[in-house]
């Protein structure tokens, strides 16, 4: 057997999937994941700091290459979970490394890149990571209670996010009501007075962020209609035989919803639409206009921009134009950015990422990362996965060669449990979430959904320990 498969046969991982003020939910928290102790106490130790998917992904290439869904990696006899622990503040950085061979940090990107532009704090104005927060249930975003009497909303940014958002406003309620949306936004989004969503973006159709995927989504969204503005998309169809394929789809189908002729039925669809979307590119924002009052949004000033360059450097110069676009409603989707855990760990505040060499955190050994606080918020979940499995090949080479030294025994997640133990820390197991998840579900099915979410963490931690 080869030393790189001797590894990955005897390697334990603590997972500690740690909350930041969110809750215990996998999808929610932070986490310290670690393998078990069933394994010999002598075998390599690492501990995985990230509930979401980079971090199960890291768990899934060093436990097993055939386990596919993180229940069975979260199950795996060398695999402990241990949730709503907060790294940084219930166990630091360096005891878990004290404590285990290796520490990965998958923990995310739990900040928002912010606009810069005066009346950004009016009310009506919200990131979407707080919007998407608040319709998917997490605990700190249960009180946003978004306005939603405008009948305009102007998202800013053009990738998945952006889309997911505008669905979410103009998706016909007896949608929602199958989806595991929260009650609360359910009843909220059914008395929304939001008609129109522009989705606005600095560069051209060309550089648009969203995937074929998200954008067929919302062209077929039940009683919309695409609404764009033609003079945008001049020359982009005489482009496409030189995009790549990805590319080339994502714009054929752009190209088609914006400016050609519909079809008979899709004619009728967009006539009975009572609700309208529609990509405005070109555009940055400048201000959010305040109401009379000075309290809340009324509008947005974009400056119109102009692109220089060709392909992959192209970039948006400000032509000296403005436009303003009244609405009561904008939602900045503009980024995500990951934040410090630990003043331990190197960080690299301009490019809100940790410093990394394929996937080894620069300057401290043992310490390696994955996901989007190795390499920023970007991409799709295969992406992530990808991005995962390269860090844990990496953890698991310098395992092979030597240069993770794994021959002193290390106590691992007793040692941390022991250590949680004392500071009154109780953590969450994966069989106390799978009884939150339960009961989620029994919830749910007695509105006819796929779940009920809890959105208060007490709740959630009672039904975990009864």
């Amino acid at each position: 057997m080869s030393t790189h498969k001797a590894a990955l046969c005897k390697v334990q991982i603590l997972k500690l999937f740690l909350t930041s003020a969110r809750c215990v939910r996998i999808t929610r928290f932070y986490g310290v994941c670690g393998l078990s102790t069933s394994t010999p106490a002598s075998s390599p130790k690492v501990c995985i700091v990230g509930g979401g998917p980079a971090g199960f992904y890291t768990a899934q290439h060093l436990v097993k290459n055939v386990i596919n869904t993180f229940t069975q990696t979260a199950q795996h006899a060398r695999c402990s979970f241990h949730g709503n622990v907060r790294v940084g503040k219930d166990v630091t950085v360096e005891e878990l490394q004290e404590a285990y061979h290796a520490v990965v940090l998958s923990y995310g990107a739990e900040g928002n890149r912010t606009m810069g532009v005066p009346g950004e704090d009016l009310a009506g104005v919200y990131s979407a990571k707080d919007f998407v927060g608040w319709y998917n249930g997490l605990p700190r975003n249960r009180e946003l209670r978004p306005d939603l009497s405008c009948e305009t909303a102007v998202i800013l940014g053009q990738g998945n996010v952006a889309l997911d958002v505008a669905r979410m406003l103009l998706s016909p309620i007896d949608i929602l009501k199958k989806t595991d949306i929260t009650q609360h936004a359910l009843d909220a989004l059914a008395e929304s007075s939001v008609r129109r969503v522009l989705i606005v973006g600095r560069r051209g159709p060309l550089q648009v962020a969203c995937t074929i995927k998200e954008l067929r989504e919302m062209v077929n969204l039940p009683g919309t209609r695409p609404e764009m503005e033609a003079s945008e998309f001049e020359g982009i169809a005489e482009t496409l035989k030189s995009l790549a394929r990805p590319r080339k789809r994502l714009t054929e189908l752009l190209l088609k919803a914006a400016i050609e002729t519909p079809g008979e039925e899709e004619l009728e669809k967009r006539n009975r639409a009572e609700r309208a979307w529609g990509f405005r590119f070109l555009r940055r924002p400048l201000e959010v206009l305040p109401s009379t009052d000075l309290i809340r949004a009324a509008g947005i000033r974009l400056a119109v921009n102009r692109l220089e360059g060709d392909g992959e450097g192209v970039r948006a110069v400000a032509t000296g134009e403005v436009e303003d676009v009244e609405c009561g409603l904008v939602i900045s989707s503009i980024g995500y950015k990951s934040l410090p855990i630990d003043p331990a760990v190197p960080f690299d505040a301009r490019k809100a990422i940790i410093p990394n060499t394929m996937g080894r955190v620069q300057q401290t050994a043992g310490l390696y990362c994955s996901g989007w606080v190795k390499r920023g918020p970007t991409g799709v979940i295969a992406t992530t996965m990808n991005d995962s499995f390269d860090t844990a090949r990496t953890l698991l080479q310098d395992i092979g060669k030597g240069t993770l030294d794994v021959s002193t025994v290390k106590p691992g997640s007793q040692g941390v449990s022991a250590l949680l133990e004392k500071r009154g820390v109780k953590p969450v197991s994966f069989s106390d979430w799978e009884k939150i998840d339960s009961e989620e579900t029994r919830r749910g099915e007695t509105r006819g959904k796929p779940r009920e979410k809890m959105l208060d963490v007490g709740e959630m931690l009672q039904v975990a320990r009864a």
